[in-house]
């Protein structure tokens, strides 16, 4: 597999304990499950699985762990909510590699663009001593993106990523130029809540209720006529709904992040990210989903979490 050209990534989000999984996905899913569908993953060439210490109430991390590392690649990420104080990215990482049971990840983001010289000086510092292989940025908008990309040219050292919310009715970074930047510049643009935490999935399909589903549902109801067109495209490709769904954002050359806890949706991403869809086709999803403008979550989403100086 070529790190700089992935054609998805597996998400870990989901991955937590009984309690996280019932209460914020609506299911809990065993760890034996979740091997089984870090093998298939495996054997597809899907290699890359995206980390955080957050996830899963902090349980993803010592999984992975726990599942043996030697043959995949880690992404995972510093995410600065104080201010800054020197060291606490090295600490970070410190407890991520404990975690991960490795001496180094293979690409580390910036969570929020919080305190950008001082967290990115750190990281390059780590970078230097082969601790990280590769350094991103996510939840930057593009001024934030330029700034880091300068810092890191400085070091010598390329902007491998930029990690942001995307999918078919969160196009906003696309509008704005940060895609189009990325693009042009030779970063990786990966998309996570390319589903829409569950909205962009076939909704005569019933799913566990989680407190994600109850907060959006209504909002679900909006999005009826963009399903029918979805399920059309669906059928030429012999894939379906949700996959749609992926398949729009790997065929605009963006990197898909996708929740995987079961081995049938790594299965299913596998699938998707094989199937091009047409310009024509592309376009007739976004002129349906610009002229329903529902939107579930907001593409920076985040930004209340970054600290003002």
């Amino acid at each position: 597999m070529d790190i700089m050209h992935p054609a998805a990534v597996i998400g870990t989000n989901a991955w937590g304990s009984e309690t996280y999984g019932k209460l914020v996905r609506g299911s809990y899913v065993d760890e034996s499950t979740i091997r089984e569908s870090v093998e298939l993953a495996k054997k597809k060439d899907l290699l890359i699985f995206d980390l955080a210490q957050d996830y899963g109430f902090g349980k993803a991390q010592k999984m992975i762990g726990e599942f043996g590392t030697d043959d995949i690649i880690l992404s995972s990420k510093f995410t600065p909510m104080k201010g800054y104080k020197p060291g606490q990215v090295r600490k970070s990482l410190e407890k991520d590699l404990s975690d991960f049971q490795r001496e180094y990840v293979d690409i580390y983001w910036l969570h929020l663009p919080a305190d950008i010289e001082e967290n990115l000086g750190e990281t390059i510092e780590l970078c230097r001593e082969g601790k990280i292989r590769h350094i991103g940025v996510s939840n930057f908008n593009l001024d934030e993106c330029k700034k880091s990309k300068e810092i890191l040219d400085k070091a010598g050292i390329p902007l491998y990523g930029v990690q942001n919310h995307y999918s078919l009715i969160a196009r906003d970074w696309e509008k704005n130029g940060v895609v189009y930047w990325c693009k042009e510049n030779g970063i990786s643009f990966w998309a996570w809540a390319v589903l829409e935490e569950g909205m962009l999935t076939d909704p005569r399909v019933k799913t566990p209720r989680s407190i994600m589903k109850i907060l959006f549902n209504r909002k679900k109801r909006k999005l009826h006529s963009l399903y029918v067109l979805m399920n059309k495209i669906g059928k030429r490709h012999e894939i379906t709904i949700p996959q749609v769904a992926m398949s729009f954002v790997s065929s605009k050359g963006i990197v898909p992040i996708c929740g995987c806890r079961k081995p049938y949706q790594v299965e299913q991403l596998y699938e998707a990210t094989n199937v091009k869809l047409s310009d024509k086709e592309i376009r007739l999803l976004e002129e349906e989903a610009d002229r329903l403008n529902v939107k579930i979550l907001g593409a920076d989403m985040f930004r209340f979490a970054v600290r003002k100086k």
